[in-house]
């Protein structure tokens, strides 16, 4: 795909959310010089969860997948909002929390749903290192969240 961010947002018949309301007490992001931090994203759309679960229990990897690929779209959203644009943005890395039951052990196939739209979205400003990362349960049921480190250009 060709175009800017945006361009490439709306060939993949996506667009940007509403920054999500923050589910606490902290921002959306925080930012340090260059960088931003945004805080962990769940795949929120429309105000809610549309599912909730453990993967390897209620969730199977491709949901799990789809469901980072929706969290993603949050801190797009955020990054878009924290930089003045999303042609201003480039990821660093990726954080992929996946609440996993017992004896899951693809939390990497879960996380390339986040990472692939970060990169069909971005180009090559969207390649970074990633982590992903089973835990035991996350905020409100949710079955992913997302976090990342972003660099802002000033042009």
């Amino acid at each position: 795909m060709s175009g800017g961010p945006e361009d490439r947002l709306a060939a993949l018949g996506l667009a940007l959310p509403e920054v999500p309301t923050p589910a606490a007490a902290y921002q959306p992001w925080a930012r340090s010089g260059d960088l931003v931090l945004t805080a962990g994203q769940l795949p929120v759309v429309d105000g809610a969860l549309p599912c909730t679960g453990r993967l390897g229990a209620e969730l199977q990897t491709a949901q799990g997948a789809q469901q980072a690929r929706t969290a993603a779209l949050n801190v797009l959203a955020v990054a878009a909002a924290a930089a003045g644009g999303l042609d201003r943005v480039r990821v660093v890395k990726l954080t992929v929390f996946v609440a996993s039951a017992e004896g899951f052990h693809e939390q990497h196939l879960v996380a390339n749903g986040a990472s692939e739209l970060i990169g069909e979205v971005l180009g090559t400003a969207g390649v970074h290192a990633r982590s992903a990362v089973g835990v035991a349960s996350l905020p409100l049921g949710a079955p992913v969240e997302v976090e990342a480190v972003l660099e802002v250009s000033s042009g």
